[in-house]
């Protein structure tokens, strides 16, 4: 069976086009539920506007079910809590800050 584990660390290599930083790193992932063969994730954008939450959602679903094992990811977009940048990891933070 997948781990969560396993998930988050394919989640490293999706990024927002616009910042240089995973979509972990930047804390817009928020739940990962594995049942199965089948993942949920539940992650948010930095604003509701983002012209490429599409496009992330899309490449977060097809990486997931890249995964050996996984049957289908489903990518569930959610504005409660909103994301702030103080979601932003602490390596990711020392990166951009530098």
């Amino acid at each position: 069976m997948v781990t969560k584990e396993e998930v988050i660390e394919v989640l490293k290599s999706c990024y927002d086009p616009e910042i240089p930083i995973n979509i972990i790193d930047l804390g817009l992932v928020y739940g990962i539920e594995i049942k199965e063969n089948r993942v949920h994730i539940k992650m948010t954008l930095t604003a509701p506007g983002c012209p490429m939450g599409g496009l992330i959602a899309e490449n977060v679903k097809q990486k997931v079910e890249a995964i050996k094992g996984i049957k289908e990811a489903e990518v569930e977009l959610v504005w409660d809590p909103p994301w702030t940048p103080d979601r932003i990891s602490e390596d990711a933070m020392k990166k951009i800050t530098k």
